[in-house]
């Protein structure tokens, strides 16, 4: 706090204090001083009540150069420094085009060159664009006929949320049809496409299934390796599945990223011309099942309407990555039964570590991550791996009307999803102070000690 210096010759100021010195020919500075005095007297008031109703540690500004500099730190410290969401230039884009459809039916043209030409009006996108996903993800329109079905649903789409806030995506969850046809698994490729045109500025739309769930929340998507040979989607599978055992399992279609560009725009009208919408829809799923004869039912489904393709053009792997080095997304039967030795694992990493498990803020969650790398070179990944699994997806379960693949019991299925479920969200809870003791026990938390884990019966 800056405090005024008050003079050792009071009189100076204070005319009402006697002076030594009376001389007539100063009678006119007298009440100059006189003015003066009573000034600092209210002045000195003032200060010592706004003393008390300033907050601790503030410094008044003392200088131009202080207040230009302080304006500079006001300038640096924003909400969003990177992108200006309250402005929307006047010029013209694509969106004021009478002829632009959302519709999975109505061919997108000339795609990058309007993209680009909306992020040049709003430059402030442009940072970053690079990088910029945004998490699509759904379920159907009414209720569900499993009674905790609409329970699990929102705590898949919780997970998804957490995600997403951690890593600075965004998201939007649809539950409604934009074709009345394309539903069930057909269902998410006209939202995709419809994402894609509502946002502009992302580049890349990661679709994932309403029953997947994130089970590393550290782990960010290594976008620069699928940047490295320009791929356009990305998808989990594998190439001998496609042309050696032309297996309609070769990769799954529950989870995928695919950039925002005319060529992703074209292969999602082409896609989708093998579903409902199509005069063709049941052509495709004889065709499917001619060629992929472990396939189960007779109707085309997304899933082996994209193993097709490949099969049939396999220059679309020069565009396509079949992501096999982690569990962009895992089997759930396989995952959920390594939980409990994954958690000892990481806890015995943090007890060796301390900057492991230092207290941070959410904000900062993917910084622990990179330090968590160099403990985890020899966990392997996939099968028998003791990293956590990136993505785990209950295929076979639905958890929304109950059914599910009758090589297992459904409780199975839900219990797994409920482990599955607090398993993430003690990666959460825990930048918030507590964890689920029992992964099986939704409801029961505890609050971590301090260097929690190293300290207490854990």
């Amino acid at each position: 706090m800056i405090t005024p210096e008050v003079p050792q010759n009071k009189s100076q100021y204070y005319p009402m204090t006697k002076s030594s010195v009376r001389n007539k020919p100063f009678s006119c500075f007298s009440d100059g001083f006189l003015y003066l005095g009573g000034a600092l007297v209210a002045f000195l008031l003032v200060w010592s009540v706004w003393s008390y109703t300033v907050p601790h540690g503030f410094e008044p500004n003392i200088s131009t150069k202080s207040a230009a500099n302080g304006a500079q730190a006001r300038q640096c410290v924003q909400e969003n420094p990177s992108v200006n969401l309250g402005f929307d230039a006047p010029d013209q884009t694509f969106y004021d085009d009478q002829e632009l459809s959302y519709s999975i039916e109505k061919p997108m043209k000339n795609w990058d060159e309007k993209r680009k030409e909306w992020l040049k009006h709003h430059p402030s996108f442009a940072p970053g664009a690079r990088d910029r996903v945004v998490l699509v993800t759904g379920s159907q329109p009414k209720p569900c006929k499993n009674p905790i079905g609409d329970h699990l649903l929102l705590r898949f789409f919780k997970n998804k949320v957490d995600y997403c806030r951690i890593h600075g995506y965004d998201i939007f969850y649809n539950n409604v049809l934009l074709h009345p046809k394309m539903s069930s698994y057909w269902a998410k490729l006209p939202v995709v496409k419809a994402a894609m045109l509502a946002h502009p500025e992302a580049e890349w739309i990661w679709w994932v299934d309403s029953d997947a769930m994130f089970t590393d929340m550290e782990y960010k998507l290594p976008l620069r390796r699928y940047d490295y040979r320009n791929h356009n989607l990305v998808v989990h599978g594998w190439e001998k599945m496609i042309y050696k055992e032309k297996s309609w399992t070769a990769l799954n279609a529950g989870v995928f990223l695919i950039r925002n560009c005319q060529w992703s725009m074209d292969f999602i009208e082409k896609w989708s011309g093998m579903g409902p919408m199509s005069s063709e829809y049941k052509r495709w799923g004889q065709i499917q099942r001619s060629v992929f004869k472990d396939k189960l039912f007779p109707e085309s489904d997304d899933q082996s309407g994209l193993i097709y393709m490949l099969y049939e053009d396999r220059s679309l792997m020069d565009q396509i990555y079949l992501e096999g080095e982690y569990y962009f997304e895992g089997y759930w039967a396989d995952i959920v039964p390594t939980y409990d030795n994954i958690t000892e694992r990481y806890t015995e990493l943090e007890k060796e570590d301390g900057k492991l498990r230092r207290r941070h803020a959410e904000k900062v969650s993917e910084q622990y991550g990179v330090f968590r790398e160099p403990h985890l070179k020899e966990a392997g990944n996939g099968k028998g791996s003791w990293r956590r699994p990136f993505i785990t997806h209950f295929t076979g379960c639905q958890p929304c009307s109950g059914d599910h693949n009758q090589m297992y019991h459904g409780e199975t299925c839900w219990n797994g999803m409920v482990k599955a479920l607090n398993f993430a969200d003690n990666q959460v809870l825990r930048k918030y102070g507590f964890v689920h003791p029992d992964l099986l026990d939704s409801s029961t938390v505890t609050e971590t000690p301090f260097d929690y884990p190293d300290d207490g019966p854990w």
